[in-house]
């Protein structure tokens, strides 16, 4: 797989999930890709102001795209499915 369709296939993942996630969870949108493939892209597009990345108080980081249009959307099936494999 070339790069920008990495790099595509993230963002893709991330706008219709919706909702800040973890690196984790990104991971779990694309299980087609490995690790360093999501980390890379999600480099790339927080780089290009496509993404937002955010450091919680936790110590972890969080990915969602940005920016951010329209209303917040509710939890979708696809949400509650990573959140229930990442947990």
């Amino acid at each position: 797989m070339q790069v920008s369709a990495i790099i595509e296939r993230v963002h893709q993942a991330l706008e219709e999930f919706g909702a800040r996630c973890s690196m984790e969870e990104v991971v779990g949108l694309c299980p087609d890709l490995t690790w360093n493939q999501v980390y890379l892209a999600i480099d790339y597009l927080n780089k290009t102001g496509k993404v937002r990345v955010t450091l919680d108080p936790d110590r972890t980081y969080s990915v969602q795209a940005y920016p951010l249009t329209g209303e917040p959307s509710q939890v979708s099936s696809r949400q509650a499915a990573v959140h229930s494999t990442v947990s």
